[in-house]
């Protein structure tokens, strides 16, 4: 009997010692922050140190992909692990008020998976994907922690008289939207760093999702100096409506402000850094960082000033590269080689079987995503047949769908107008701005395309795409 029990014992320690063992996973996305604005990617003009130690300590990707051109999509597409032909969200489908259309309350997240490993589970900054109390409130997907922002309207200013804290609301009676005490983005890093302080002891996931450096361009004066004079500037006179909320304010030194915010997150990061070291977690956390889409023309931000896009071609709310390519660092030391840098192709739907096979977290069937962890930790590594992206906004180009097939980069626009018209053809491996399109020369790569096209889009009521549906 006595060795029965000590049997029992020690299998129980082991099952303990195991779950212990089990890494921190820190995701921290950024928010329209282009492919080159971080020093690591060539930026010249804006210092990112902390965020390019991450590089120096980690991987950097140069073919890692965001879900989606714009917000909520692509957060639906990271925690799902569905491509755009698949997901539930779309577009930025807004409501009479505050908030976005809801994913389903049955919808699988990454922070459900990660519940059933006893994970402590935190979303941090903006969410987009379900108004308070509703289905697609993040208390209702996996979290156990929201502190932030609701709404993606609601985040375009940064000193906001309140935020959200799971289904209460923090009031700072002293902001005024434009101006104030509390700046939104360092009341983000507090919740941040103290979710992981509180989640020391045992295995903690963090999605802090930094509305910076998405417009309004607002930024306290410290950091603002940092950059003040050092370029010309046009003033931005701003369209911001303070009667409906709506609109992005003005700023007189846009293009300063715009590298003082970028530079401000990147000191919030390295205060993050700093902290998983001196509580002696770093060695056992796996920290990515990363872009929600390419970078802004709106709102004063002067992307063609800072080369946000790195060369790329196109922008935020375009399929092209320049609105989906998005910096990719990770950092896990002892697992991720330091330095290392990948070519892999990938994309956000990676991250669900990603963040599975690294907790054994049982991964469902059907997903879009392919585990990066071979690629992360130097073992051979499976590639994607194809990625795939569809975006039904007739503002944005008129409607676009876009296939990642090897080297080849397909691209459809105006799709919203009644005809499939015709798909550009890109060899990214020599012609990585797309400038090119050499779809005359090998249709049967088109071909192929148009087939990938057909099957990877299944008809959405909540998001209706024409030109593919009918």
């Amino acid at each position: 009997m006595k060795n029965w029990i000590m049997i029992a014992l020690l299998l129980g320690t082991q099952a303990f010692a195991e779950r212990s063992r089990l890494p921190n996973i820190i995701y921290i996305l950024a928010d329209d922050l282009g492919y080159g604005d971080l020093g690591c990617y060539g930026q010249e003009k804006i210092k990112t140190p902390n965020i390019d130690r991450i590089a120096a300590e980690g991987m950097k990707f140069t073919q890692h992909y965001s879900g989606q051109a714009v917000c909520a999509p692509s957060r639906c597409s990271f925690l799902t692990g569905l491509h755009q032909g698949h997901a539930y969200i779309r577009n930025n489908k807004e409501l009479p008020h505050e908030g976005q259309t809801p994913i389903p309350a049955d919808t699988f997240t990454i922070a459900k998976m990660l519940k059933t490993k006893g994970y402590a589970t935190a979303c941090v900054g903006k969410w987009g994907l379900g108004y308070p109390g509703s289905e697609g409130d993040p208390n209702h997907q996996g979290f156990d922690l929201f502190f932030g922002y609701n709404c993606q309207r609601h985040a375009h200013q940064y000193y906001r008289d309140y935020l959200w804290k799971n289904d209460t609301k923090v009031l700072y009676p002293d902001n005024k939207d434009i101006e104030g005490s509390n700046y939104a983005a360092d009341e983000m890093r507090k919740e941040a760093l103290a979710f992981v302080e509180e989640h020391k002891d045992q295995p903690f996931f963090l999605y802090w999702a930094t509305p910076i450096p998405h417009v309004s361009l607002q930024v306290p004066d410290e950091s603002l100096k940092q950059y003040e004079g050092q370029w010309p500037e046009t003033p931005f006179k701003g369209r911001y409506r303070p009667e409906t909320g709506q609109g992005y304010t003005g700023h007189e030194t846009p293009r300063a402000a715009y590298a003082a915010m970028v530079s401000h997150m990147d000191r919030n990061i390295g205060r993050l850094l700093d902290q998983l070291d001196a509580l002696g977690l770093a060695e056992n956390t796996l920290l990515i960082f990363t872009s929600d889409n390419g970078a802004s023309s709106a709102g004063g931000a002067d992307y063609k000033f800072f080369n946000s896009t790195g060369g790329l071609r196109g922008k935020k709310g375009q399929l092209y590269e320049g609105g989906i390519r998005v910096p990719f660092l990770a950092k896990w030391p002892g697992h991720v080689g330091a330095g290392t840098t990948s070519d892999h192709i990938s994309a956000f739907w990676d991250m669900l079987p990603t963040f599975g096979e690294i907790t054994g977290a049982e991964v469902p069937d059907g997903l879009d995503g392919i585990s990066l962890l071979p690629e992360l930790t130097g073992r051979p590594q499976a590639a994607h047949d194809f990625l795939y992206w569809e975006f039904n906004a007739r503002n944005y180009n008129g409607g676009q769908v876009a296939v990642r097939m090897g080297d080849w980069k397909g691209i459809k626009v105006n799709q919203l107008k009644g005809k499939r018209g015709h798909l550009e053809l890109y060899n990214l491996n020599i012609d990585a701005a797309e400038q090119k399109d050499v779809a005359n020369t090998y249709p049967e790569i088109c071909r192929k395309m148009e087939e990938i096209i057909r099957r990877e889009h299944v008809p959405s009521k909540l998001f209706p795409f024409a030109s593919l549906d009918d």
